[in-house]
């Protein structure tokens, strides 16, 4: 079964190039060269190295290495395949998810929620639980702005990085799986045709007991460390919410997440401008919501920009130099898309969802899944109709897109923002390759292989 994971996704590189040598001559493609990877490896390769062999330079000059491999696909895109289109669209899905996770980031900043209670391994799992369950009524990214802040102030007197991880894995990516508004490849399928509440439906009974497995580990790892640790302080026990008035501007998030020509016929589309009503909306909240907050919670919470500002930066560049391997990717899967079963489907997509963007990973094997049955992910009716009569793909893809988002900072949008503002805060994260091979690979993926085992394998 490895084997034969492995064969699909180097298959969907080497064919690529093979497909594309062979048309050299001849008619022109549209798919871009193999050779348009590398900036995006390059990108990973130093996202992962920098802060490690040379912190300092990759501190100063990260925005500009992210903006010129970026440029550099950009411009490959504009005067070599002439793909304006591909280009918009990009930078569309670029300002929608900047823009949801600055106002998420912007109105949970402006509230002040103070636990006065000992920071008891029980009690650091009740809060990481409570975030799972949170993610899917406001979002991961809204989940962990949320708490991370009173979970690192809780925890003060002894965190740990492995607290942060923990938070990744449950709040920020796992604990999201029940809604499309959950996590943002779930929103995608919304958007495309799947059923509000099938996702809870086809998913609650795997997510109920991986969190639970999640947790589980979590208060053994955080029993030894709390128990070495003896706390002398008082505590009454209280938990008090401040700035409660960005509730109201939580809920307007939430609700300008529909606002979208796709799902409401009546909104008006701004194309070929590369945003919507929605998004001017949710800027609208940040720059309002800040001018509005209270300063001296903005000032507790340690409230800054930069996790926003290094978030922005950085992924401008995956974003764009992001393209061609999806495209690569997304053509070659539908190619094999006949040769894919669920288990395939789930480990093609996990994997790839662990080190690309989550959210058009989803995309393409779902548009590769429907494929197999010569159904267009582009009618939402073939996409109801694949739904109900091949629920197991779709759920192998949505299980697959959410959990796997857990292993890397690049997975999901949160991560990276939860780390931001962990290290702003003093404390150290661990490296890109700390967290894979420390924590994601020893704690998740055999997690995930359970999952495979119980769910998918032997299934066609």
């Amino acid at each position: 079964m490895i084997k034969k994971i492995l064969m699909v996704l180097i298959s969907l590189f080497i064919s690529t190039y093979d497909t594309l040598a062979s048309s050299a001559g001849g008619a022109s493609t549209q798919l871009p060269s193999i050779f348009m990877v590398i900036p995006f490896i390059l990108l990973l390769a130093l996202i992962a190295t920098g802060p490690l062999l040379f912190h300092h330079f990759w501190e100063k000059y990260y925005p500009a290495i992210s903006i010129f491999l970026g440029l550099g696909t950009t411009i490959y895109y504009m005067l070599v395949l002439n793909d304006w289109g591909t280009l918009n669209h990009t930078l569309a899905e670029y300002i929608s998810f900047i823009a949801i996770l600055a106002s998420l980031f912007v109105v949970s900043g402006g509230i002040l929620i103070n636990v006065d209670k000992k920071a008891t391994p029980l009690v650091n799992v009740l809060i990481l639980l409570l975030g799972g369950v949170l993610a899917n009524i406001i979002g991961t990214t809204g989940a962990s702005m949320l708490l991370i802040r009173p979970f690192i102030k809780i925890n003060k007197d002894r965190i740990r990085p492995f607290h942060l991880v923990f938070f990744i894995f449950i709040v920020s990516n796992i604990g999201g799986a029940l809604t499309p508004i959950g996590d943002p490849p779930l929103f995608l399928g919304f958007l495309r045709g799947v059923q509000f509440f099938w996702v809870i439906g086809q998913v609650w009974y795997v997510w109920i007991p991986t969190i639970l497995l999640l947790l589980a580990i979590f208060y053994v790892i955080d029993s030894r460390n709390y128990s070495s640790l003896p706390d002398t302080n008082e505590y009454s026990g209280k938990i008090e919410i401040k700035g409660a008035k960005n509730l109201v501007f939580l809920l307007i998030i939430l609700i300008s997440v529909f606002i979208d020509p796709n799902i409401i016929s009546w909104v008006p589309n701004l194309y070929p401008i590369p945003f919507g009503i929605r998004e001017i909306i949710m800027f609208t909240v940040v720059y309002l919501s800040y001018k509005m907050a209270d300063k001296e919670i903005l000032e507790k919470n340690d409230f800054n920009f930069e996790p926003v500002k290094e978030v922005s930066y950085l992924f401008i560049g995956i974003f764009a130099t992001m393209i061609p391997a999806l495209q690569l990717i997304g053509n070659q899967a539908s190619v094999y898309g006949e040769q894919l079963n669920p288990g395939i489907f789930y480990w093609a997509t996990g994997i790839l969802s662990a080190f690309l963007d989550n959210a058009p990973t989803y995309l393409n094997f779902l548009s590769a899944s429907l494929g197999k049955y010569g159904l267009d992910v582009k009618q939402p009716d073939q996409v109801l109709q694949f739904q109900n009569l091949y629920p197991v793909y779709l759920q192998a893809i949505s299980i697959a897109a959410v959990f796997f988002g857990a292993m890397t900072y690049i997975g999901n949008g949160p991560n990276f923002m939860v780390k931001s503002i962990c290290e702003k805060s003093g404390i150290k994260m661990p490296s890109f390759f700390g967290l894979l091979f420390k924590y994601s690979i020893p704690i998740l993926l055999p997690i995930f292989v359970l999952i495979w085992l119980i769910m998918y394998y032997g299934k066609i």
